[in-house]
């Protein structure tokens, strides 16, 4: 038997975000059974929180935000992939912002902040979900299966014009091993012709090489050399990771993805949250 997990500490990654530009700093506390993860404003008046669900998505732009009345935290996908691959179950994640540090445009510095702070195990089981049934979201040149399985396996593919390695393709079973070893460390990235449609949308104003590789003319410009020849599709599994964990419990299933994306991935959270609800309200 699994049992849930918090952190046994305190610990905190501070830096620029990448959609506001802020300086910003978050921190994980330890949480009781049962919490879920429980993002909290420390700098807002009540210090409001919000709940990390896929209920309570309001945005789903080049990244995905929740909001509860005066709680909004965008850019949630990092550090909810780290939660999940690192099976995390109960935390208090405080923010002296709505958008977390984009650090180095990974989840690894997010992993290491768990690390850092310890797990702890707890005194109640874990729990998983996995549909008893094969799960279709179908958006067009996005497209994800979802079927039942014993343990979280990810395929998937992408492909973007001029990207010199294109398409690419991973999978891999997602364990806290595997997830640290082969897809915490991949950056973000964005098409240099998406640069300015998305500075005029208000966004990336914190964004740089430091954080991201830029997709131009066929090469990939970035600050260091790529960590993995196909770090564009491990990050997209990264991304569904985090996003997956919207549905507020440790997820089962075989997964092929076809180009995903935060607004398909959050979908399928919501449908697995959904089944998760009647299963509840039927016991």
């Amino acid at each position: 038997m699994e049992m849930q997990n918090t952190v046994a500490g305190s610990a905190c990654v501070s830096g620029i975000s990448l959609h506001t530009g802020a300086r910003a700093t978050l921190r994980i506390q330890p949480a009781e059974v049962n919490t879920g993860i429980l993002f909290r404003r420390v700098d807002l008046p009540g210090k409001d929180e919000v709940r990390a669900l896929a209920a309570n998505v309001v945005d789903v732009r080049r990244g995905t935000t929740i909001a509860k009345g005066q709680a909004v935290v965008a850019t949630i996908e990092h550090i909810m992939s780290a939660l999940h691959g690192c099976r995390i179950d109960n935390a208090v994640i405080e923010m002296d912002g709505m958008e977390p540090p984009i650090a180095d445009g990974s989840s690894m510095p997010y992993v290491n902040m768990i690390r850092e702070a310890g797990i702890r195990q707890q005194e109640a089981e874990a729990k998983y979900f996995t549909p008893d049934r094969t799960v279709f979201i179908d958006g067009g040149h996005t497209k994800i299966f979802m079927a039942p399985a014993d343990k979280l396996e990810i395929g998937c593919t992408t492909s973007f014009e001029g990207c010199p390695f294109n398409p690419q393709f991973f999978e891999l079973e997602v364990t806290p091993e595997s997830y640290g070893k082969e897809v915490s460390s991949a950056r973000t990235f964005v098409q240099f012709n998406d640069l300015k449609q998305l500075l005029a949308m208000g966004l990336v104003k914190g964004g740089s090489l430091d954080a991201a590789a830029i997709l131009h003319e066929g090469a990939i410009i970035c600050k260091e050399e790529l960590r993995y020849t196909n770090e564009i599709v491990r990050h997209k599994i990264m991304d569904l990771v985090g996003d997956l964990y919207l549905c507020g419990r440790r997820v089962r299933g075989k997964i092929v993805a076809v180009k995903p994306g935060h607004p398909k991935n959050v979908e399928l959270a919501g449908a697995l949250l959904k089944m998760i609800m009647q299963q509840e309200k039927a016991q």
